[in-house]
């Protein structure tokens, strides 16, 4: 029962959302239990207290962008913009163009970045997100970056990381390069 629950959920995510979901169906076969363990640690993505919602999209993107080649990627654009974040700020965060980006979405990149490669600057940053925001802000961006990086992560792991694809934002390829900072 729990197993075909489950699958008419991803199915249904799978349908809207037009991503595959073929690694989550691999979870759920192997260990129903285990799909229900990740739905409760990808919901630490949905934590958004305080920090503005494009600084929120900002830093999962930045996650995202870390970890996969373009389906996830693609799929937190897609999100972002049925949310109604304006197209313009969601290319200028996949196209990595701080300067053409909101100041708090700018913040969240940096800080995102900083914190990803364990960079000091990210202090400096840690200490503008908790002047603006507050400490729930701060841990918004954080469960951000780190929800983020779990679905690729696990797909990767499972096999399913194979498909990179070029990120469109309203149907038009963006650049997503990979930052200096980030790229090895």
């Amino acid at each position: 029962m729990m197993k075909w629950f489950l699958r008419r959920r991803i199915a249904a995510f799978e349908r809207e959302w037009h991503y595959d979901t073929s690694y989550l169906h691999d979870l759920i076969e192997a260990d129903p239990r285990a799909m229900m363990l990740f739905g409760k640690a990808i919901a630490l993505g949905r934590y958004r207290k305080d920090a503005p919602p494009v600084a929120c999209f900002a830093a999962g993107f930045v996650g995202v962008r870390s970890e996969d080649c373009g389906p996830c990627a693609q799929l937190s654009v897609d999100m972002a913009l049925r949310a109604g974040m304006d197209p313009a700020v969601v290319r200028a965060v996949v196209a990595h163009d701080l300067a053409a980006m909101p100041d708090d979405a700018a913040l969240a990149v940096r800080f995102a970045e900083a914190t990803l490669r364990h960079g000091i600057e990210a202090d400096e940053l840690r200490d503008e997100i908790v002047r603006r925001w507050g400490r729930r802000g701060l841990l918004s961006l954080a469960f951000a970056v780190t929800a983020s990086r779990l679905y690729p992560t696990l797909k990767y792991a499972l096999g399913h990381g194979r498909a990179c694809t070029r990120v469109t934002v309203e149907g038009e390829p963006c650049a997503m390069p990979q930052p200096a900072a980030q790229a090895a």
